[in-house]
């Protein structure tokens, strides 16, 4: 028996039914190329849950690379941005080696929930770190402490970040050598 995969698709689509993580998992356990294209196209939907449900499904895949880049860019999207930590959860289940400097700017600029599963992501998933991408973050950090209020939470992260950063600095250093 053929399985329907436009009828799964369009179950995640519009008003969403107590089965919708049972198709999200089934979506992501199946795969391919079908199912990658519906849930990329299900990140504009008008429907907020219809949006989170398709990265959660994105995260499922094994062989998603193709879907990250659309994926960064809803999460970064005004419009998702009541859910954009829920669809920063997805990317779990991605290779994101390539994005240090996408996930460190969602960490300083993002909202709180945004920020600290970004800072998640950051500590525990492996990154490809060159200078080029220390001197982006640097770039990214100088910004964001030349145009944000001087306080406590700015001291705190001032001195997480200025550590995260040394840190990648002396691990590039040691790697070199």
């Amino acid at each position: 028996m053929a399985i329907d995969i436009p009828s799964l698709i369009n179950q995640l689509s519009g008003e969403l039914t107590e089965k919708a993580y049972e198709v999200s998992d089934s979506l992501g356990h199946i795969g391919g190329e079908e199912v990658m294209k519906g849930m990329i196209a299900l990140l504009d939907h008008p429907n907020m849950e219809s949006r989170y449900m398709a990265a959660r499904t994105l995260g499922l895949i094994e062989d998603n690379a193709a879907a990250l880049e659309p994926l960064l860019d809803a999460i970064k999207s005004k419009d998702n941005a009541d859910i954009a930590g829920d669809m920063l959860l997805a990317l779990e289940g991605f290779d994101i080696s390539t994005c240090y400097v996408e996930i460190f700017k969602l960490h300083l600029f993002g909202s709180f929930k945004v920020s600290r599963i970004a800072e998640d992501l950051l500590d525990h998933k492996e990154f490809a770190i060159t200078p080029r991408v220390i001197k982006k973050a640097q770039k990214h950090w100088n910004h964001y402490s030349n145009n944000v209020k001087q306080d406590e939470v700015y001291a705190l992260k001032k001195v997480e970040v200025e550590e995260r950063l040394g840190d990648l600095k002396m691990f590039l250093a040691n790697d070199l050598t």
